[in-house]
């Protein structure tokens, strides 16, 4: 499979009793927010901003084993935030979406891996940063948010 292009938002997961189930963006904007005072106009708000920003990311690809996972810029953000965020160096532009540094991927055995960045110990030995990014549907995979190719 070529891995190099763009991926899309297929599905988020949610909790369902003691499983996770993946929704669509459209059902995803329609779910119940437990965690969030409904009657507060604000707080819903927030909350519906939050989860249009999650169903928009993106993840790019390219050659030469980086990978940017694209994130659109909030509504409503001032122009000189964005400038000021842009020239401090903590996000950049690609694709006129905002992303951090690049991440590292590489193929292994026919299959895709990308650096997550996460580093500890897991029973006193170093834990590998590498993951696995597809699962047997072929979606990227990444925290509870499911990629499907575009391109």
């Amino acid at each position: 499979m070529n891995y190099i292009g763009n991926w899309k938002f297929h599905s988020i997961g949610v909790m369902r009793e003691d499983k996770i189930e993946y929704i669509s963006g459209e059902d995803y904007l329609k779910e119940p927010m437990p965690y969030v005072d409904e009657t507060d106009e604000e707080a819903v708000a927030d909350e519906i901003r939050e989860r249009k920003i999650a169903i928009a990311m993106q993840i790019k690809i390219c050659e030469g084993g980086k990978l940017y996972l694209l994130t659109p810029i909030p509504e409503g953000a001032p122009q000189e935030e964005l400038d000021a965020v842009l020239a401090s160096g903590e996000l950049m532009l690609v694709d006129g979406m905002l992303c951090e540094r690049p991440v590292e991927w590489e193929e292994r055995d026919g299959e895709l891996w990308y650096n997550t960045g996460m580093e500890g110990e897991v029973m006193g030995e170093a834990a590998d940063p590498w993951a696995k990014a597809l699962n047997e549907e072929g979606l990227f995979e990444l925290m509870n948010i499911r990629f499907a190719k575009a391109d």
